[in-house]
């Protein structure tokens, strides 16, 4: 039977997930709530905003029904910017009438609650109107994904039975999906490492070199570990697809959005300036304060983390900021 899915939010990712789903079979209901990119996905097959080179198949539908996407699906697949999770959430929560099963692809955490997005999926939509929350998470630009590229992803849930179904619901012979039943571990790597993107794209627009670059990756792993550990996730989950393998794709691609404000960053633009000028929302900005606030709450050392809190949020200058991690006192590996 063609299983009914609901994508929510026609950004890059979400566009590229939807063409995985159309490809394997579902029928697709790409959301957004802008009408003219609703009539362009459906009349031209493009989404030129967020995916200039790529072509849409004729068959994949939009729509900026809210409703009418949700009621009829079977699943449902958040794929907007973290701060928009929890209103939407709630919108959608009306109109199910019967269990879903909820996906999200979004990588961040709450500001101010400093949530993961499965938490807040969980208080807006009630348990009787959802069947399972699962977390889809890996190394993955969408441009890739639009061209057919090998790609590899994890279905994170503590239900092991849902994650199974999204697997299948995902896989294919470009688009390769293994499950994980950390999906504390999945979201904390997922929203973490766009902080060490950042620092990755701010040590590359300084014109450093790729020793440099791996020893901030390393690093940056450590720490993101240190603090996902203290909060309950397994530590083996960092060594794999939502760990290491995404802090690899998104600090060495100028596909990613982080990686490409911390070159500029590096480069010595304002923050404002930047974000102003990329138009799209760059996730690890956000959850750098998130990340600062928690890592004070657990009491750990997280100290890339704090560079990068001090050059968006304090206004300290990048160059002496991650020189000054250079000159730490000397510790034990």
């Amino acid at each position: 039977m063609q299983k009914q899915v609901a994508v929510l939010g026609a950004g890059s990712w979400g566009t590229a997930l939807s063409k995985v789903l159309y490809e394997n079979g579902c029928s697709v209901n790409l959301w957004s709530r802008n009408q003219s990119q609703v009539d362009e996905i459906n009349h031209c097959h493009s989404n030129k905003n967020y995916l200039p080179d790529s072509v849409l198949p004729d068959g994949l539908k939009a729509t900026s029904n809210l409703k009418a996407a949700v009621e009829t699906a079977q699943v449902i697949v958040f794929v907007v910017p973290t701060k928009a999770i929890r209103n939407l959430a709630h919108q959608i929560a009306e109109f199910i009438t019967e269990p879903k099963l909820i996906v999200h692809a979004a990588k961040g955490l709450e500001q101010l609650t400093h949530k993961r997005i499965s938490t807040i999926l969980e208080e807006e939509i009630p348990l009787e109107k959802r069947s399972a929350i699962v977390a889809l998470s890996g190394p993955s630009h969408a441009e890739e994904v639009m061209a057919n590229d090998l790609t590899t992803i994890t279905a994170a849930s503590e239900n092991e039975e849902s994650a199974k179904l999204v697997q299948a619901l995902f896989i294919n012979d470009y688009f390769r999906v293994y499950t994980n039943n950390d999906i504390l571990g999945v979201e904390i790597g997922a929203a973490l490492k766009n902080i060490i993107a950042v620092g990755a794209g701010a040590i590359s627009g300084m014109g450093f070199g790729d020793n440099a670059k791996a020893a901030l990756v390393t690093r940056g792993l450590a720490e993101i570990t240190r603090l996902g550990v203290a909060m309950g996730a397994d530590p083996l989950t960092f060594m794999g697809l939502s760990g290491v393998g995404d802090l690899i794709v998104t600090c060495t691609s100028p596909h990613s959005r982080n990686w490409r404000a911390g070159y500029l960053l590096g480069k010595g633009q304002e923050i404002d300036t930047i974000l102003n000028e990329m138009g799209m929302v760059v996730e690890g900005i956000s959850t750098t304060k998130a990340a600062y606030e928690l890592s004070k709450e657990f009491n750990i050392d997280m100290p890339i983390t704090d560079a990068i809190y001090k050059v968006i949020y304090e206004d300290a200058e990048v160059k002496y900021v991650i020189l000054g991690l250079m000159q730490r006192e000397g510790k034990s590996e």
